[in-house]
């Protein structure tokens, strides 16, 4: 075995090793935030304080999975634009219902007029 292999295989040990802190940091990290998400439904906020915090930490958790474990962290800029699509189309989803209940949103019935 030579030394420029010996080395190779030395640097892919290392580079297992750094993945594999990297993935238990994370998991650390969304356990933590588990934690968090619970604490937070025993303090007895108002509900939309509660259901704002509890988006907010379930969007930091599915962040983190989708960065480290499905990999997207070291993607190309294609995947990222398509992501940042697909979030647009979900909060014009989400926008629908509150801009339709006030029927100012172009839908009219003819009781009203």
């Amino acid at each position: 075995m030579t030394s420029d292999h010996a080395a190779g295989i030395g640097d892919h040990a290392a580079d297992i090793d750094r993945h594999v802190r990297v993935y238990i940091t994370v998991f650390v990290a969304l356990m933590a935030l588990t934690i968090v998400t619970v604490g937070i439904s025993y303090l007895h906020l108002p509900v939309p304080v509660a259901v704002t915090v509890a988006l907010l930490v379930a969007t930091i958790k599915g962040s983190l999975v989708a960065c480290y474990f499905m990999h997207l962290i070291s993607e190309k800029k294609l995947i990222y634009a398509v992501l940042v699509v697909t979030v647009l189309f979900f909060v014009v989803l989400l926008a629908l219902p509150v801009l339709t209940v006030s029927n100012t949103f172009g839908i009219h019935d003819g009781i009203h007029q």
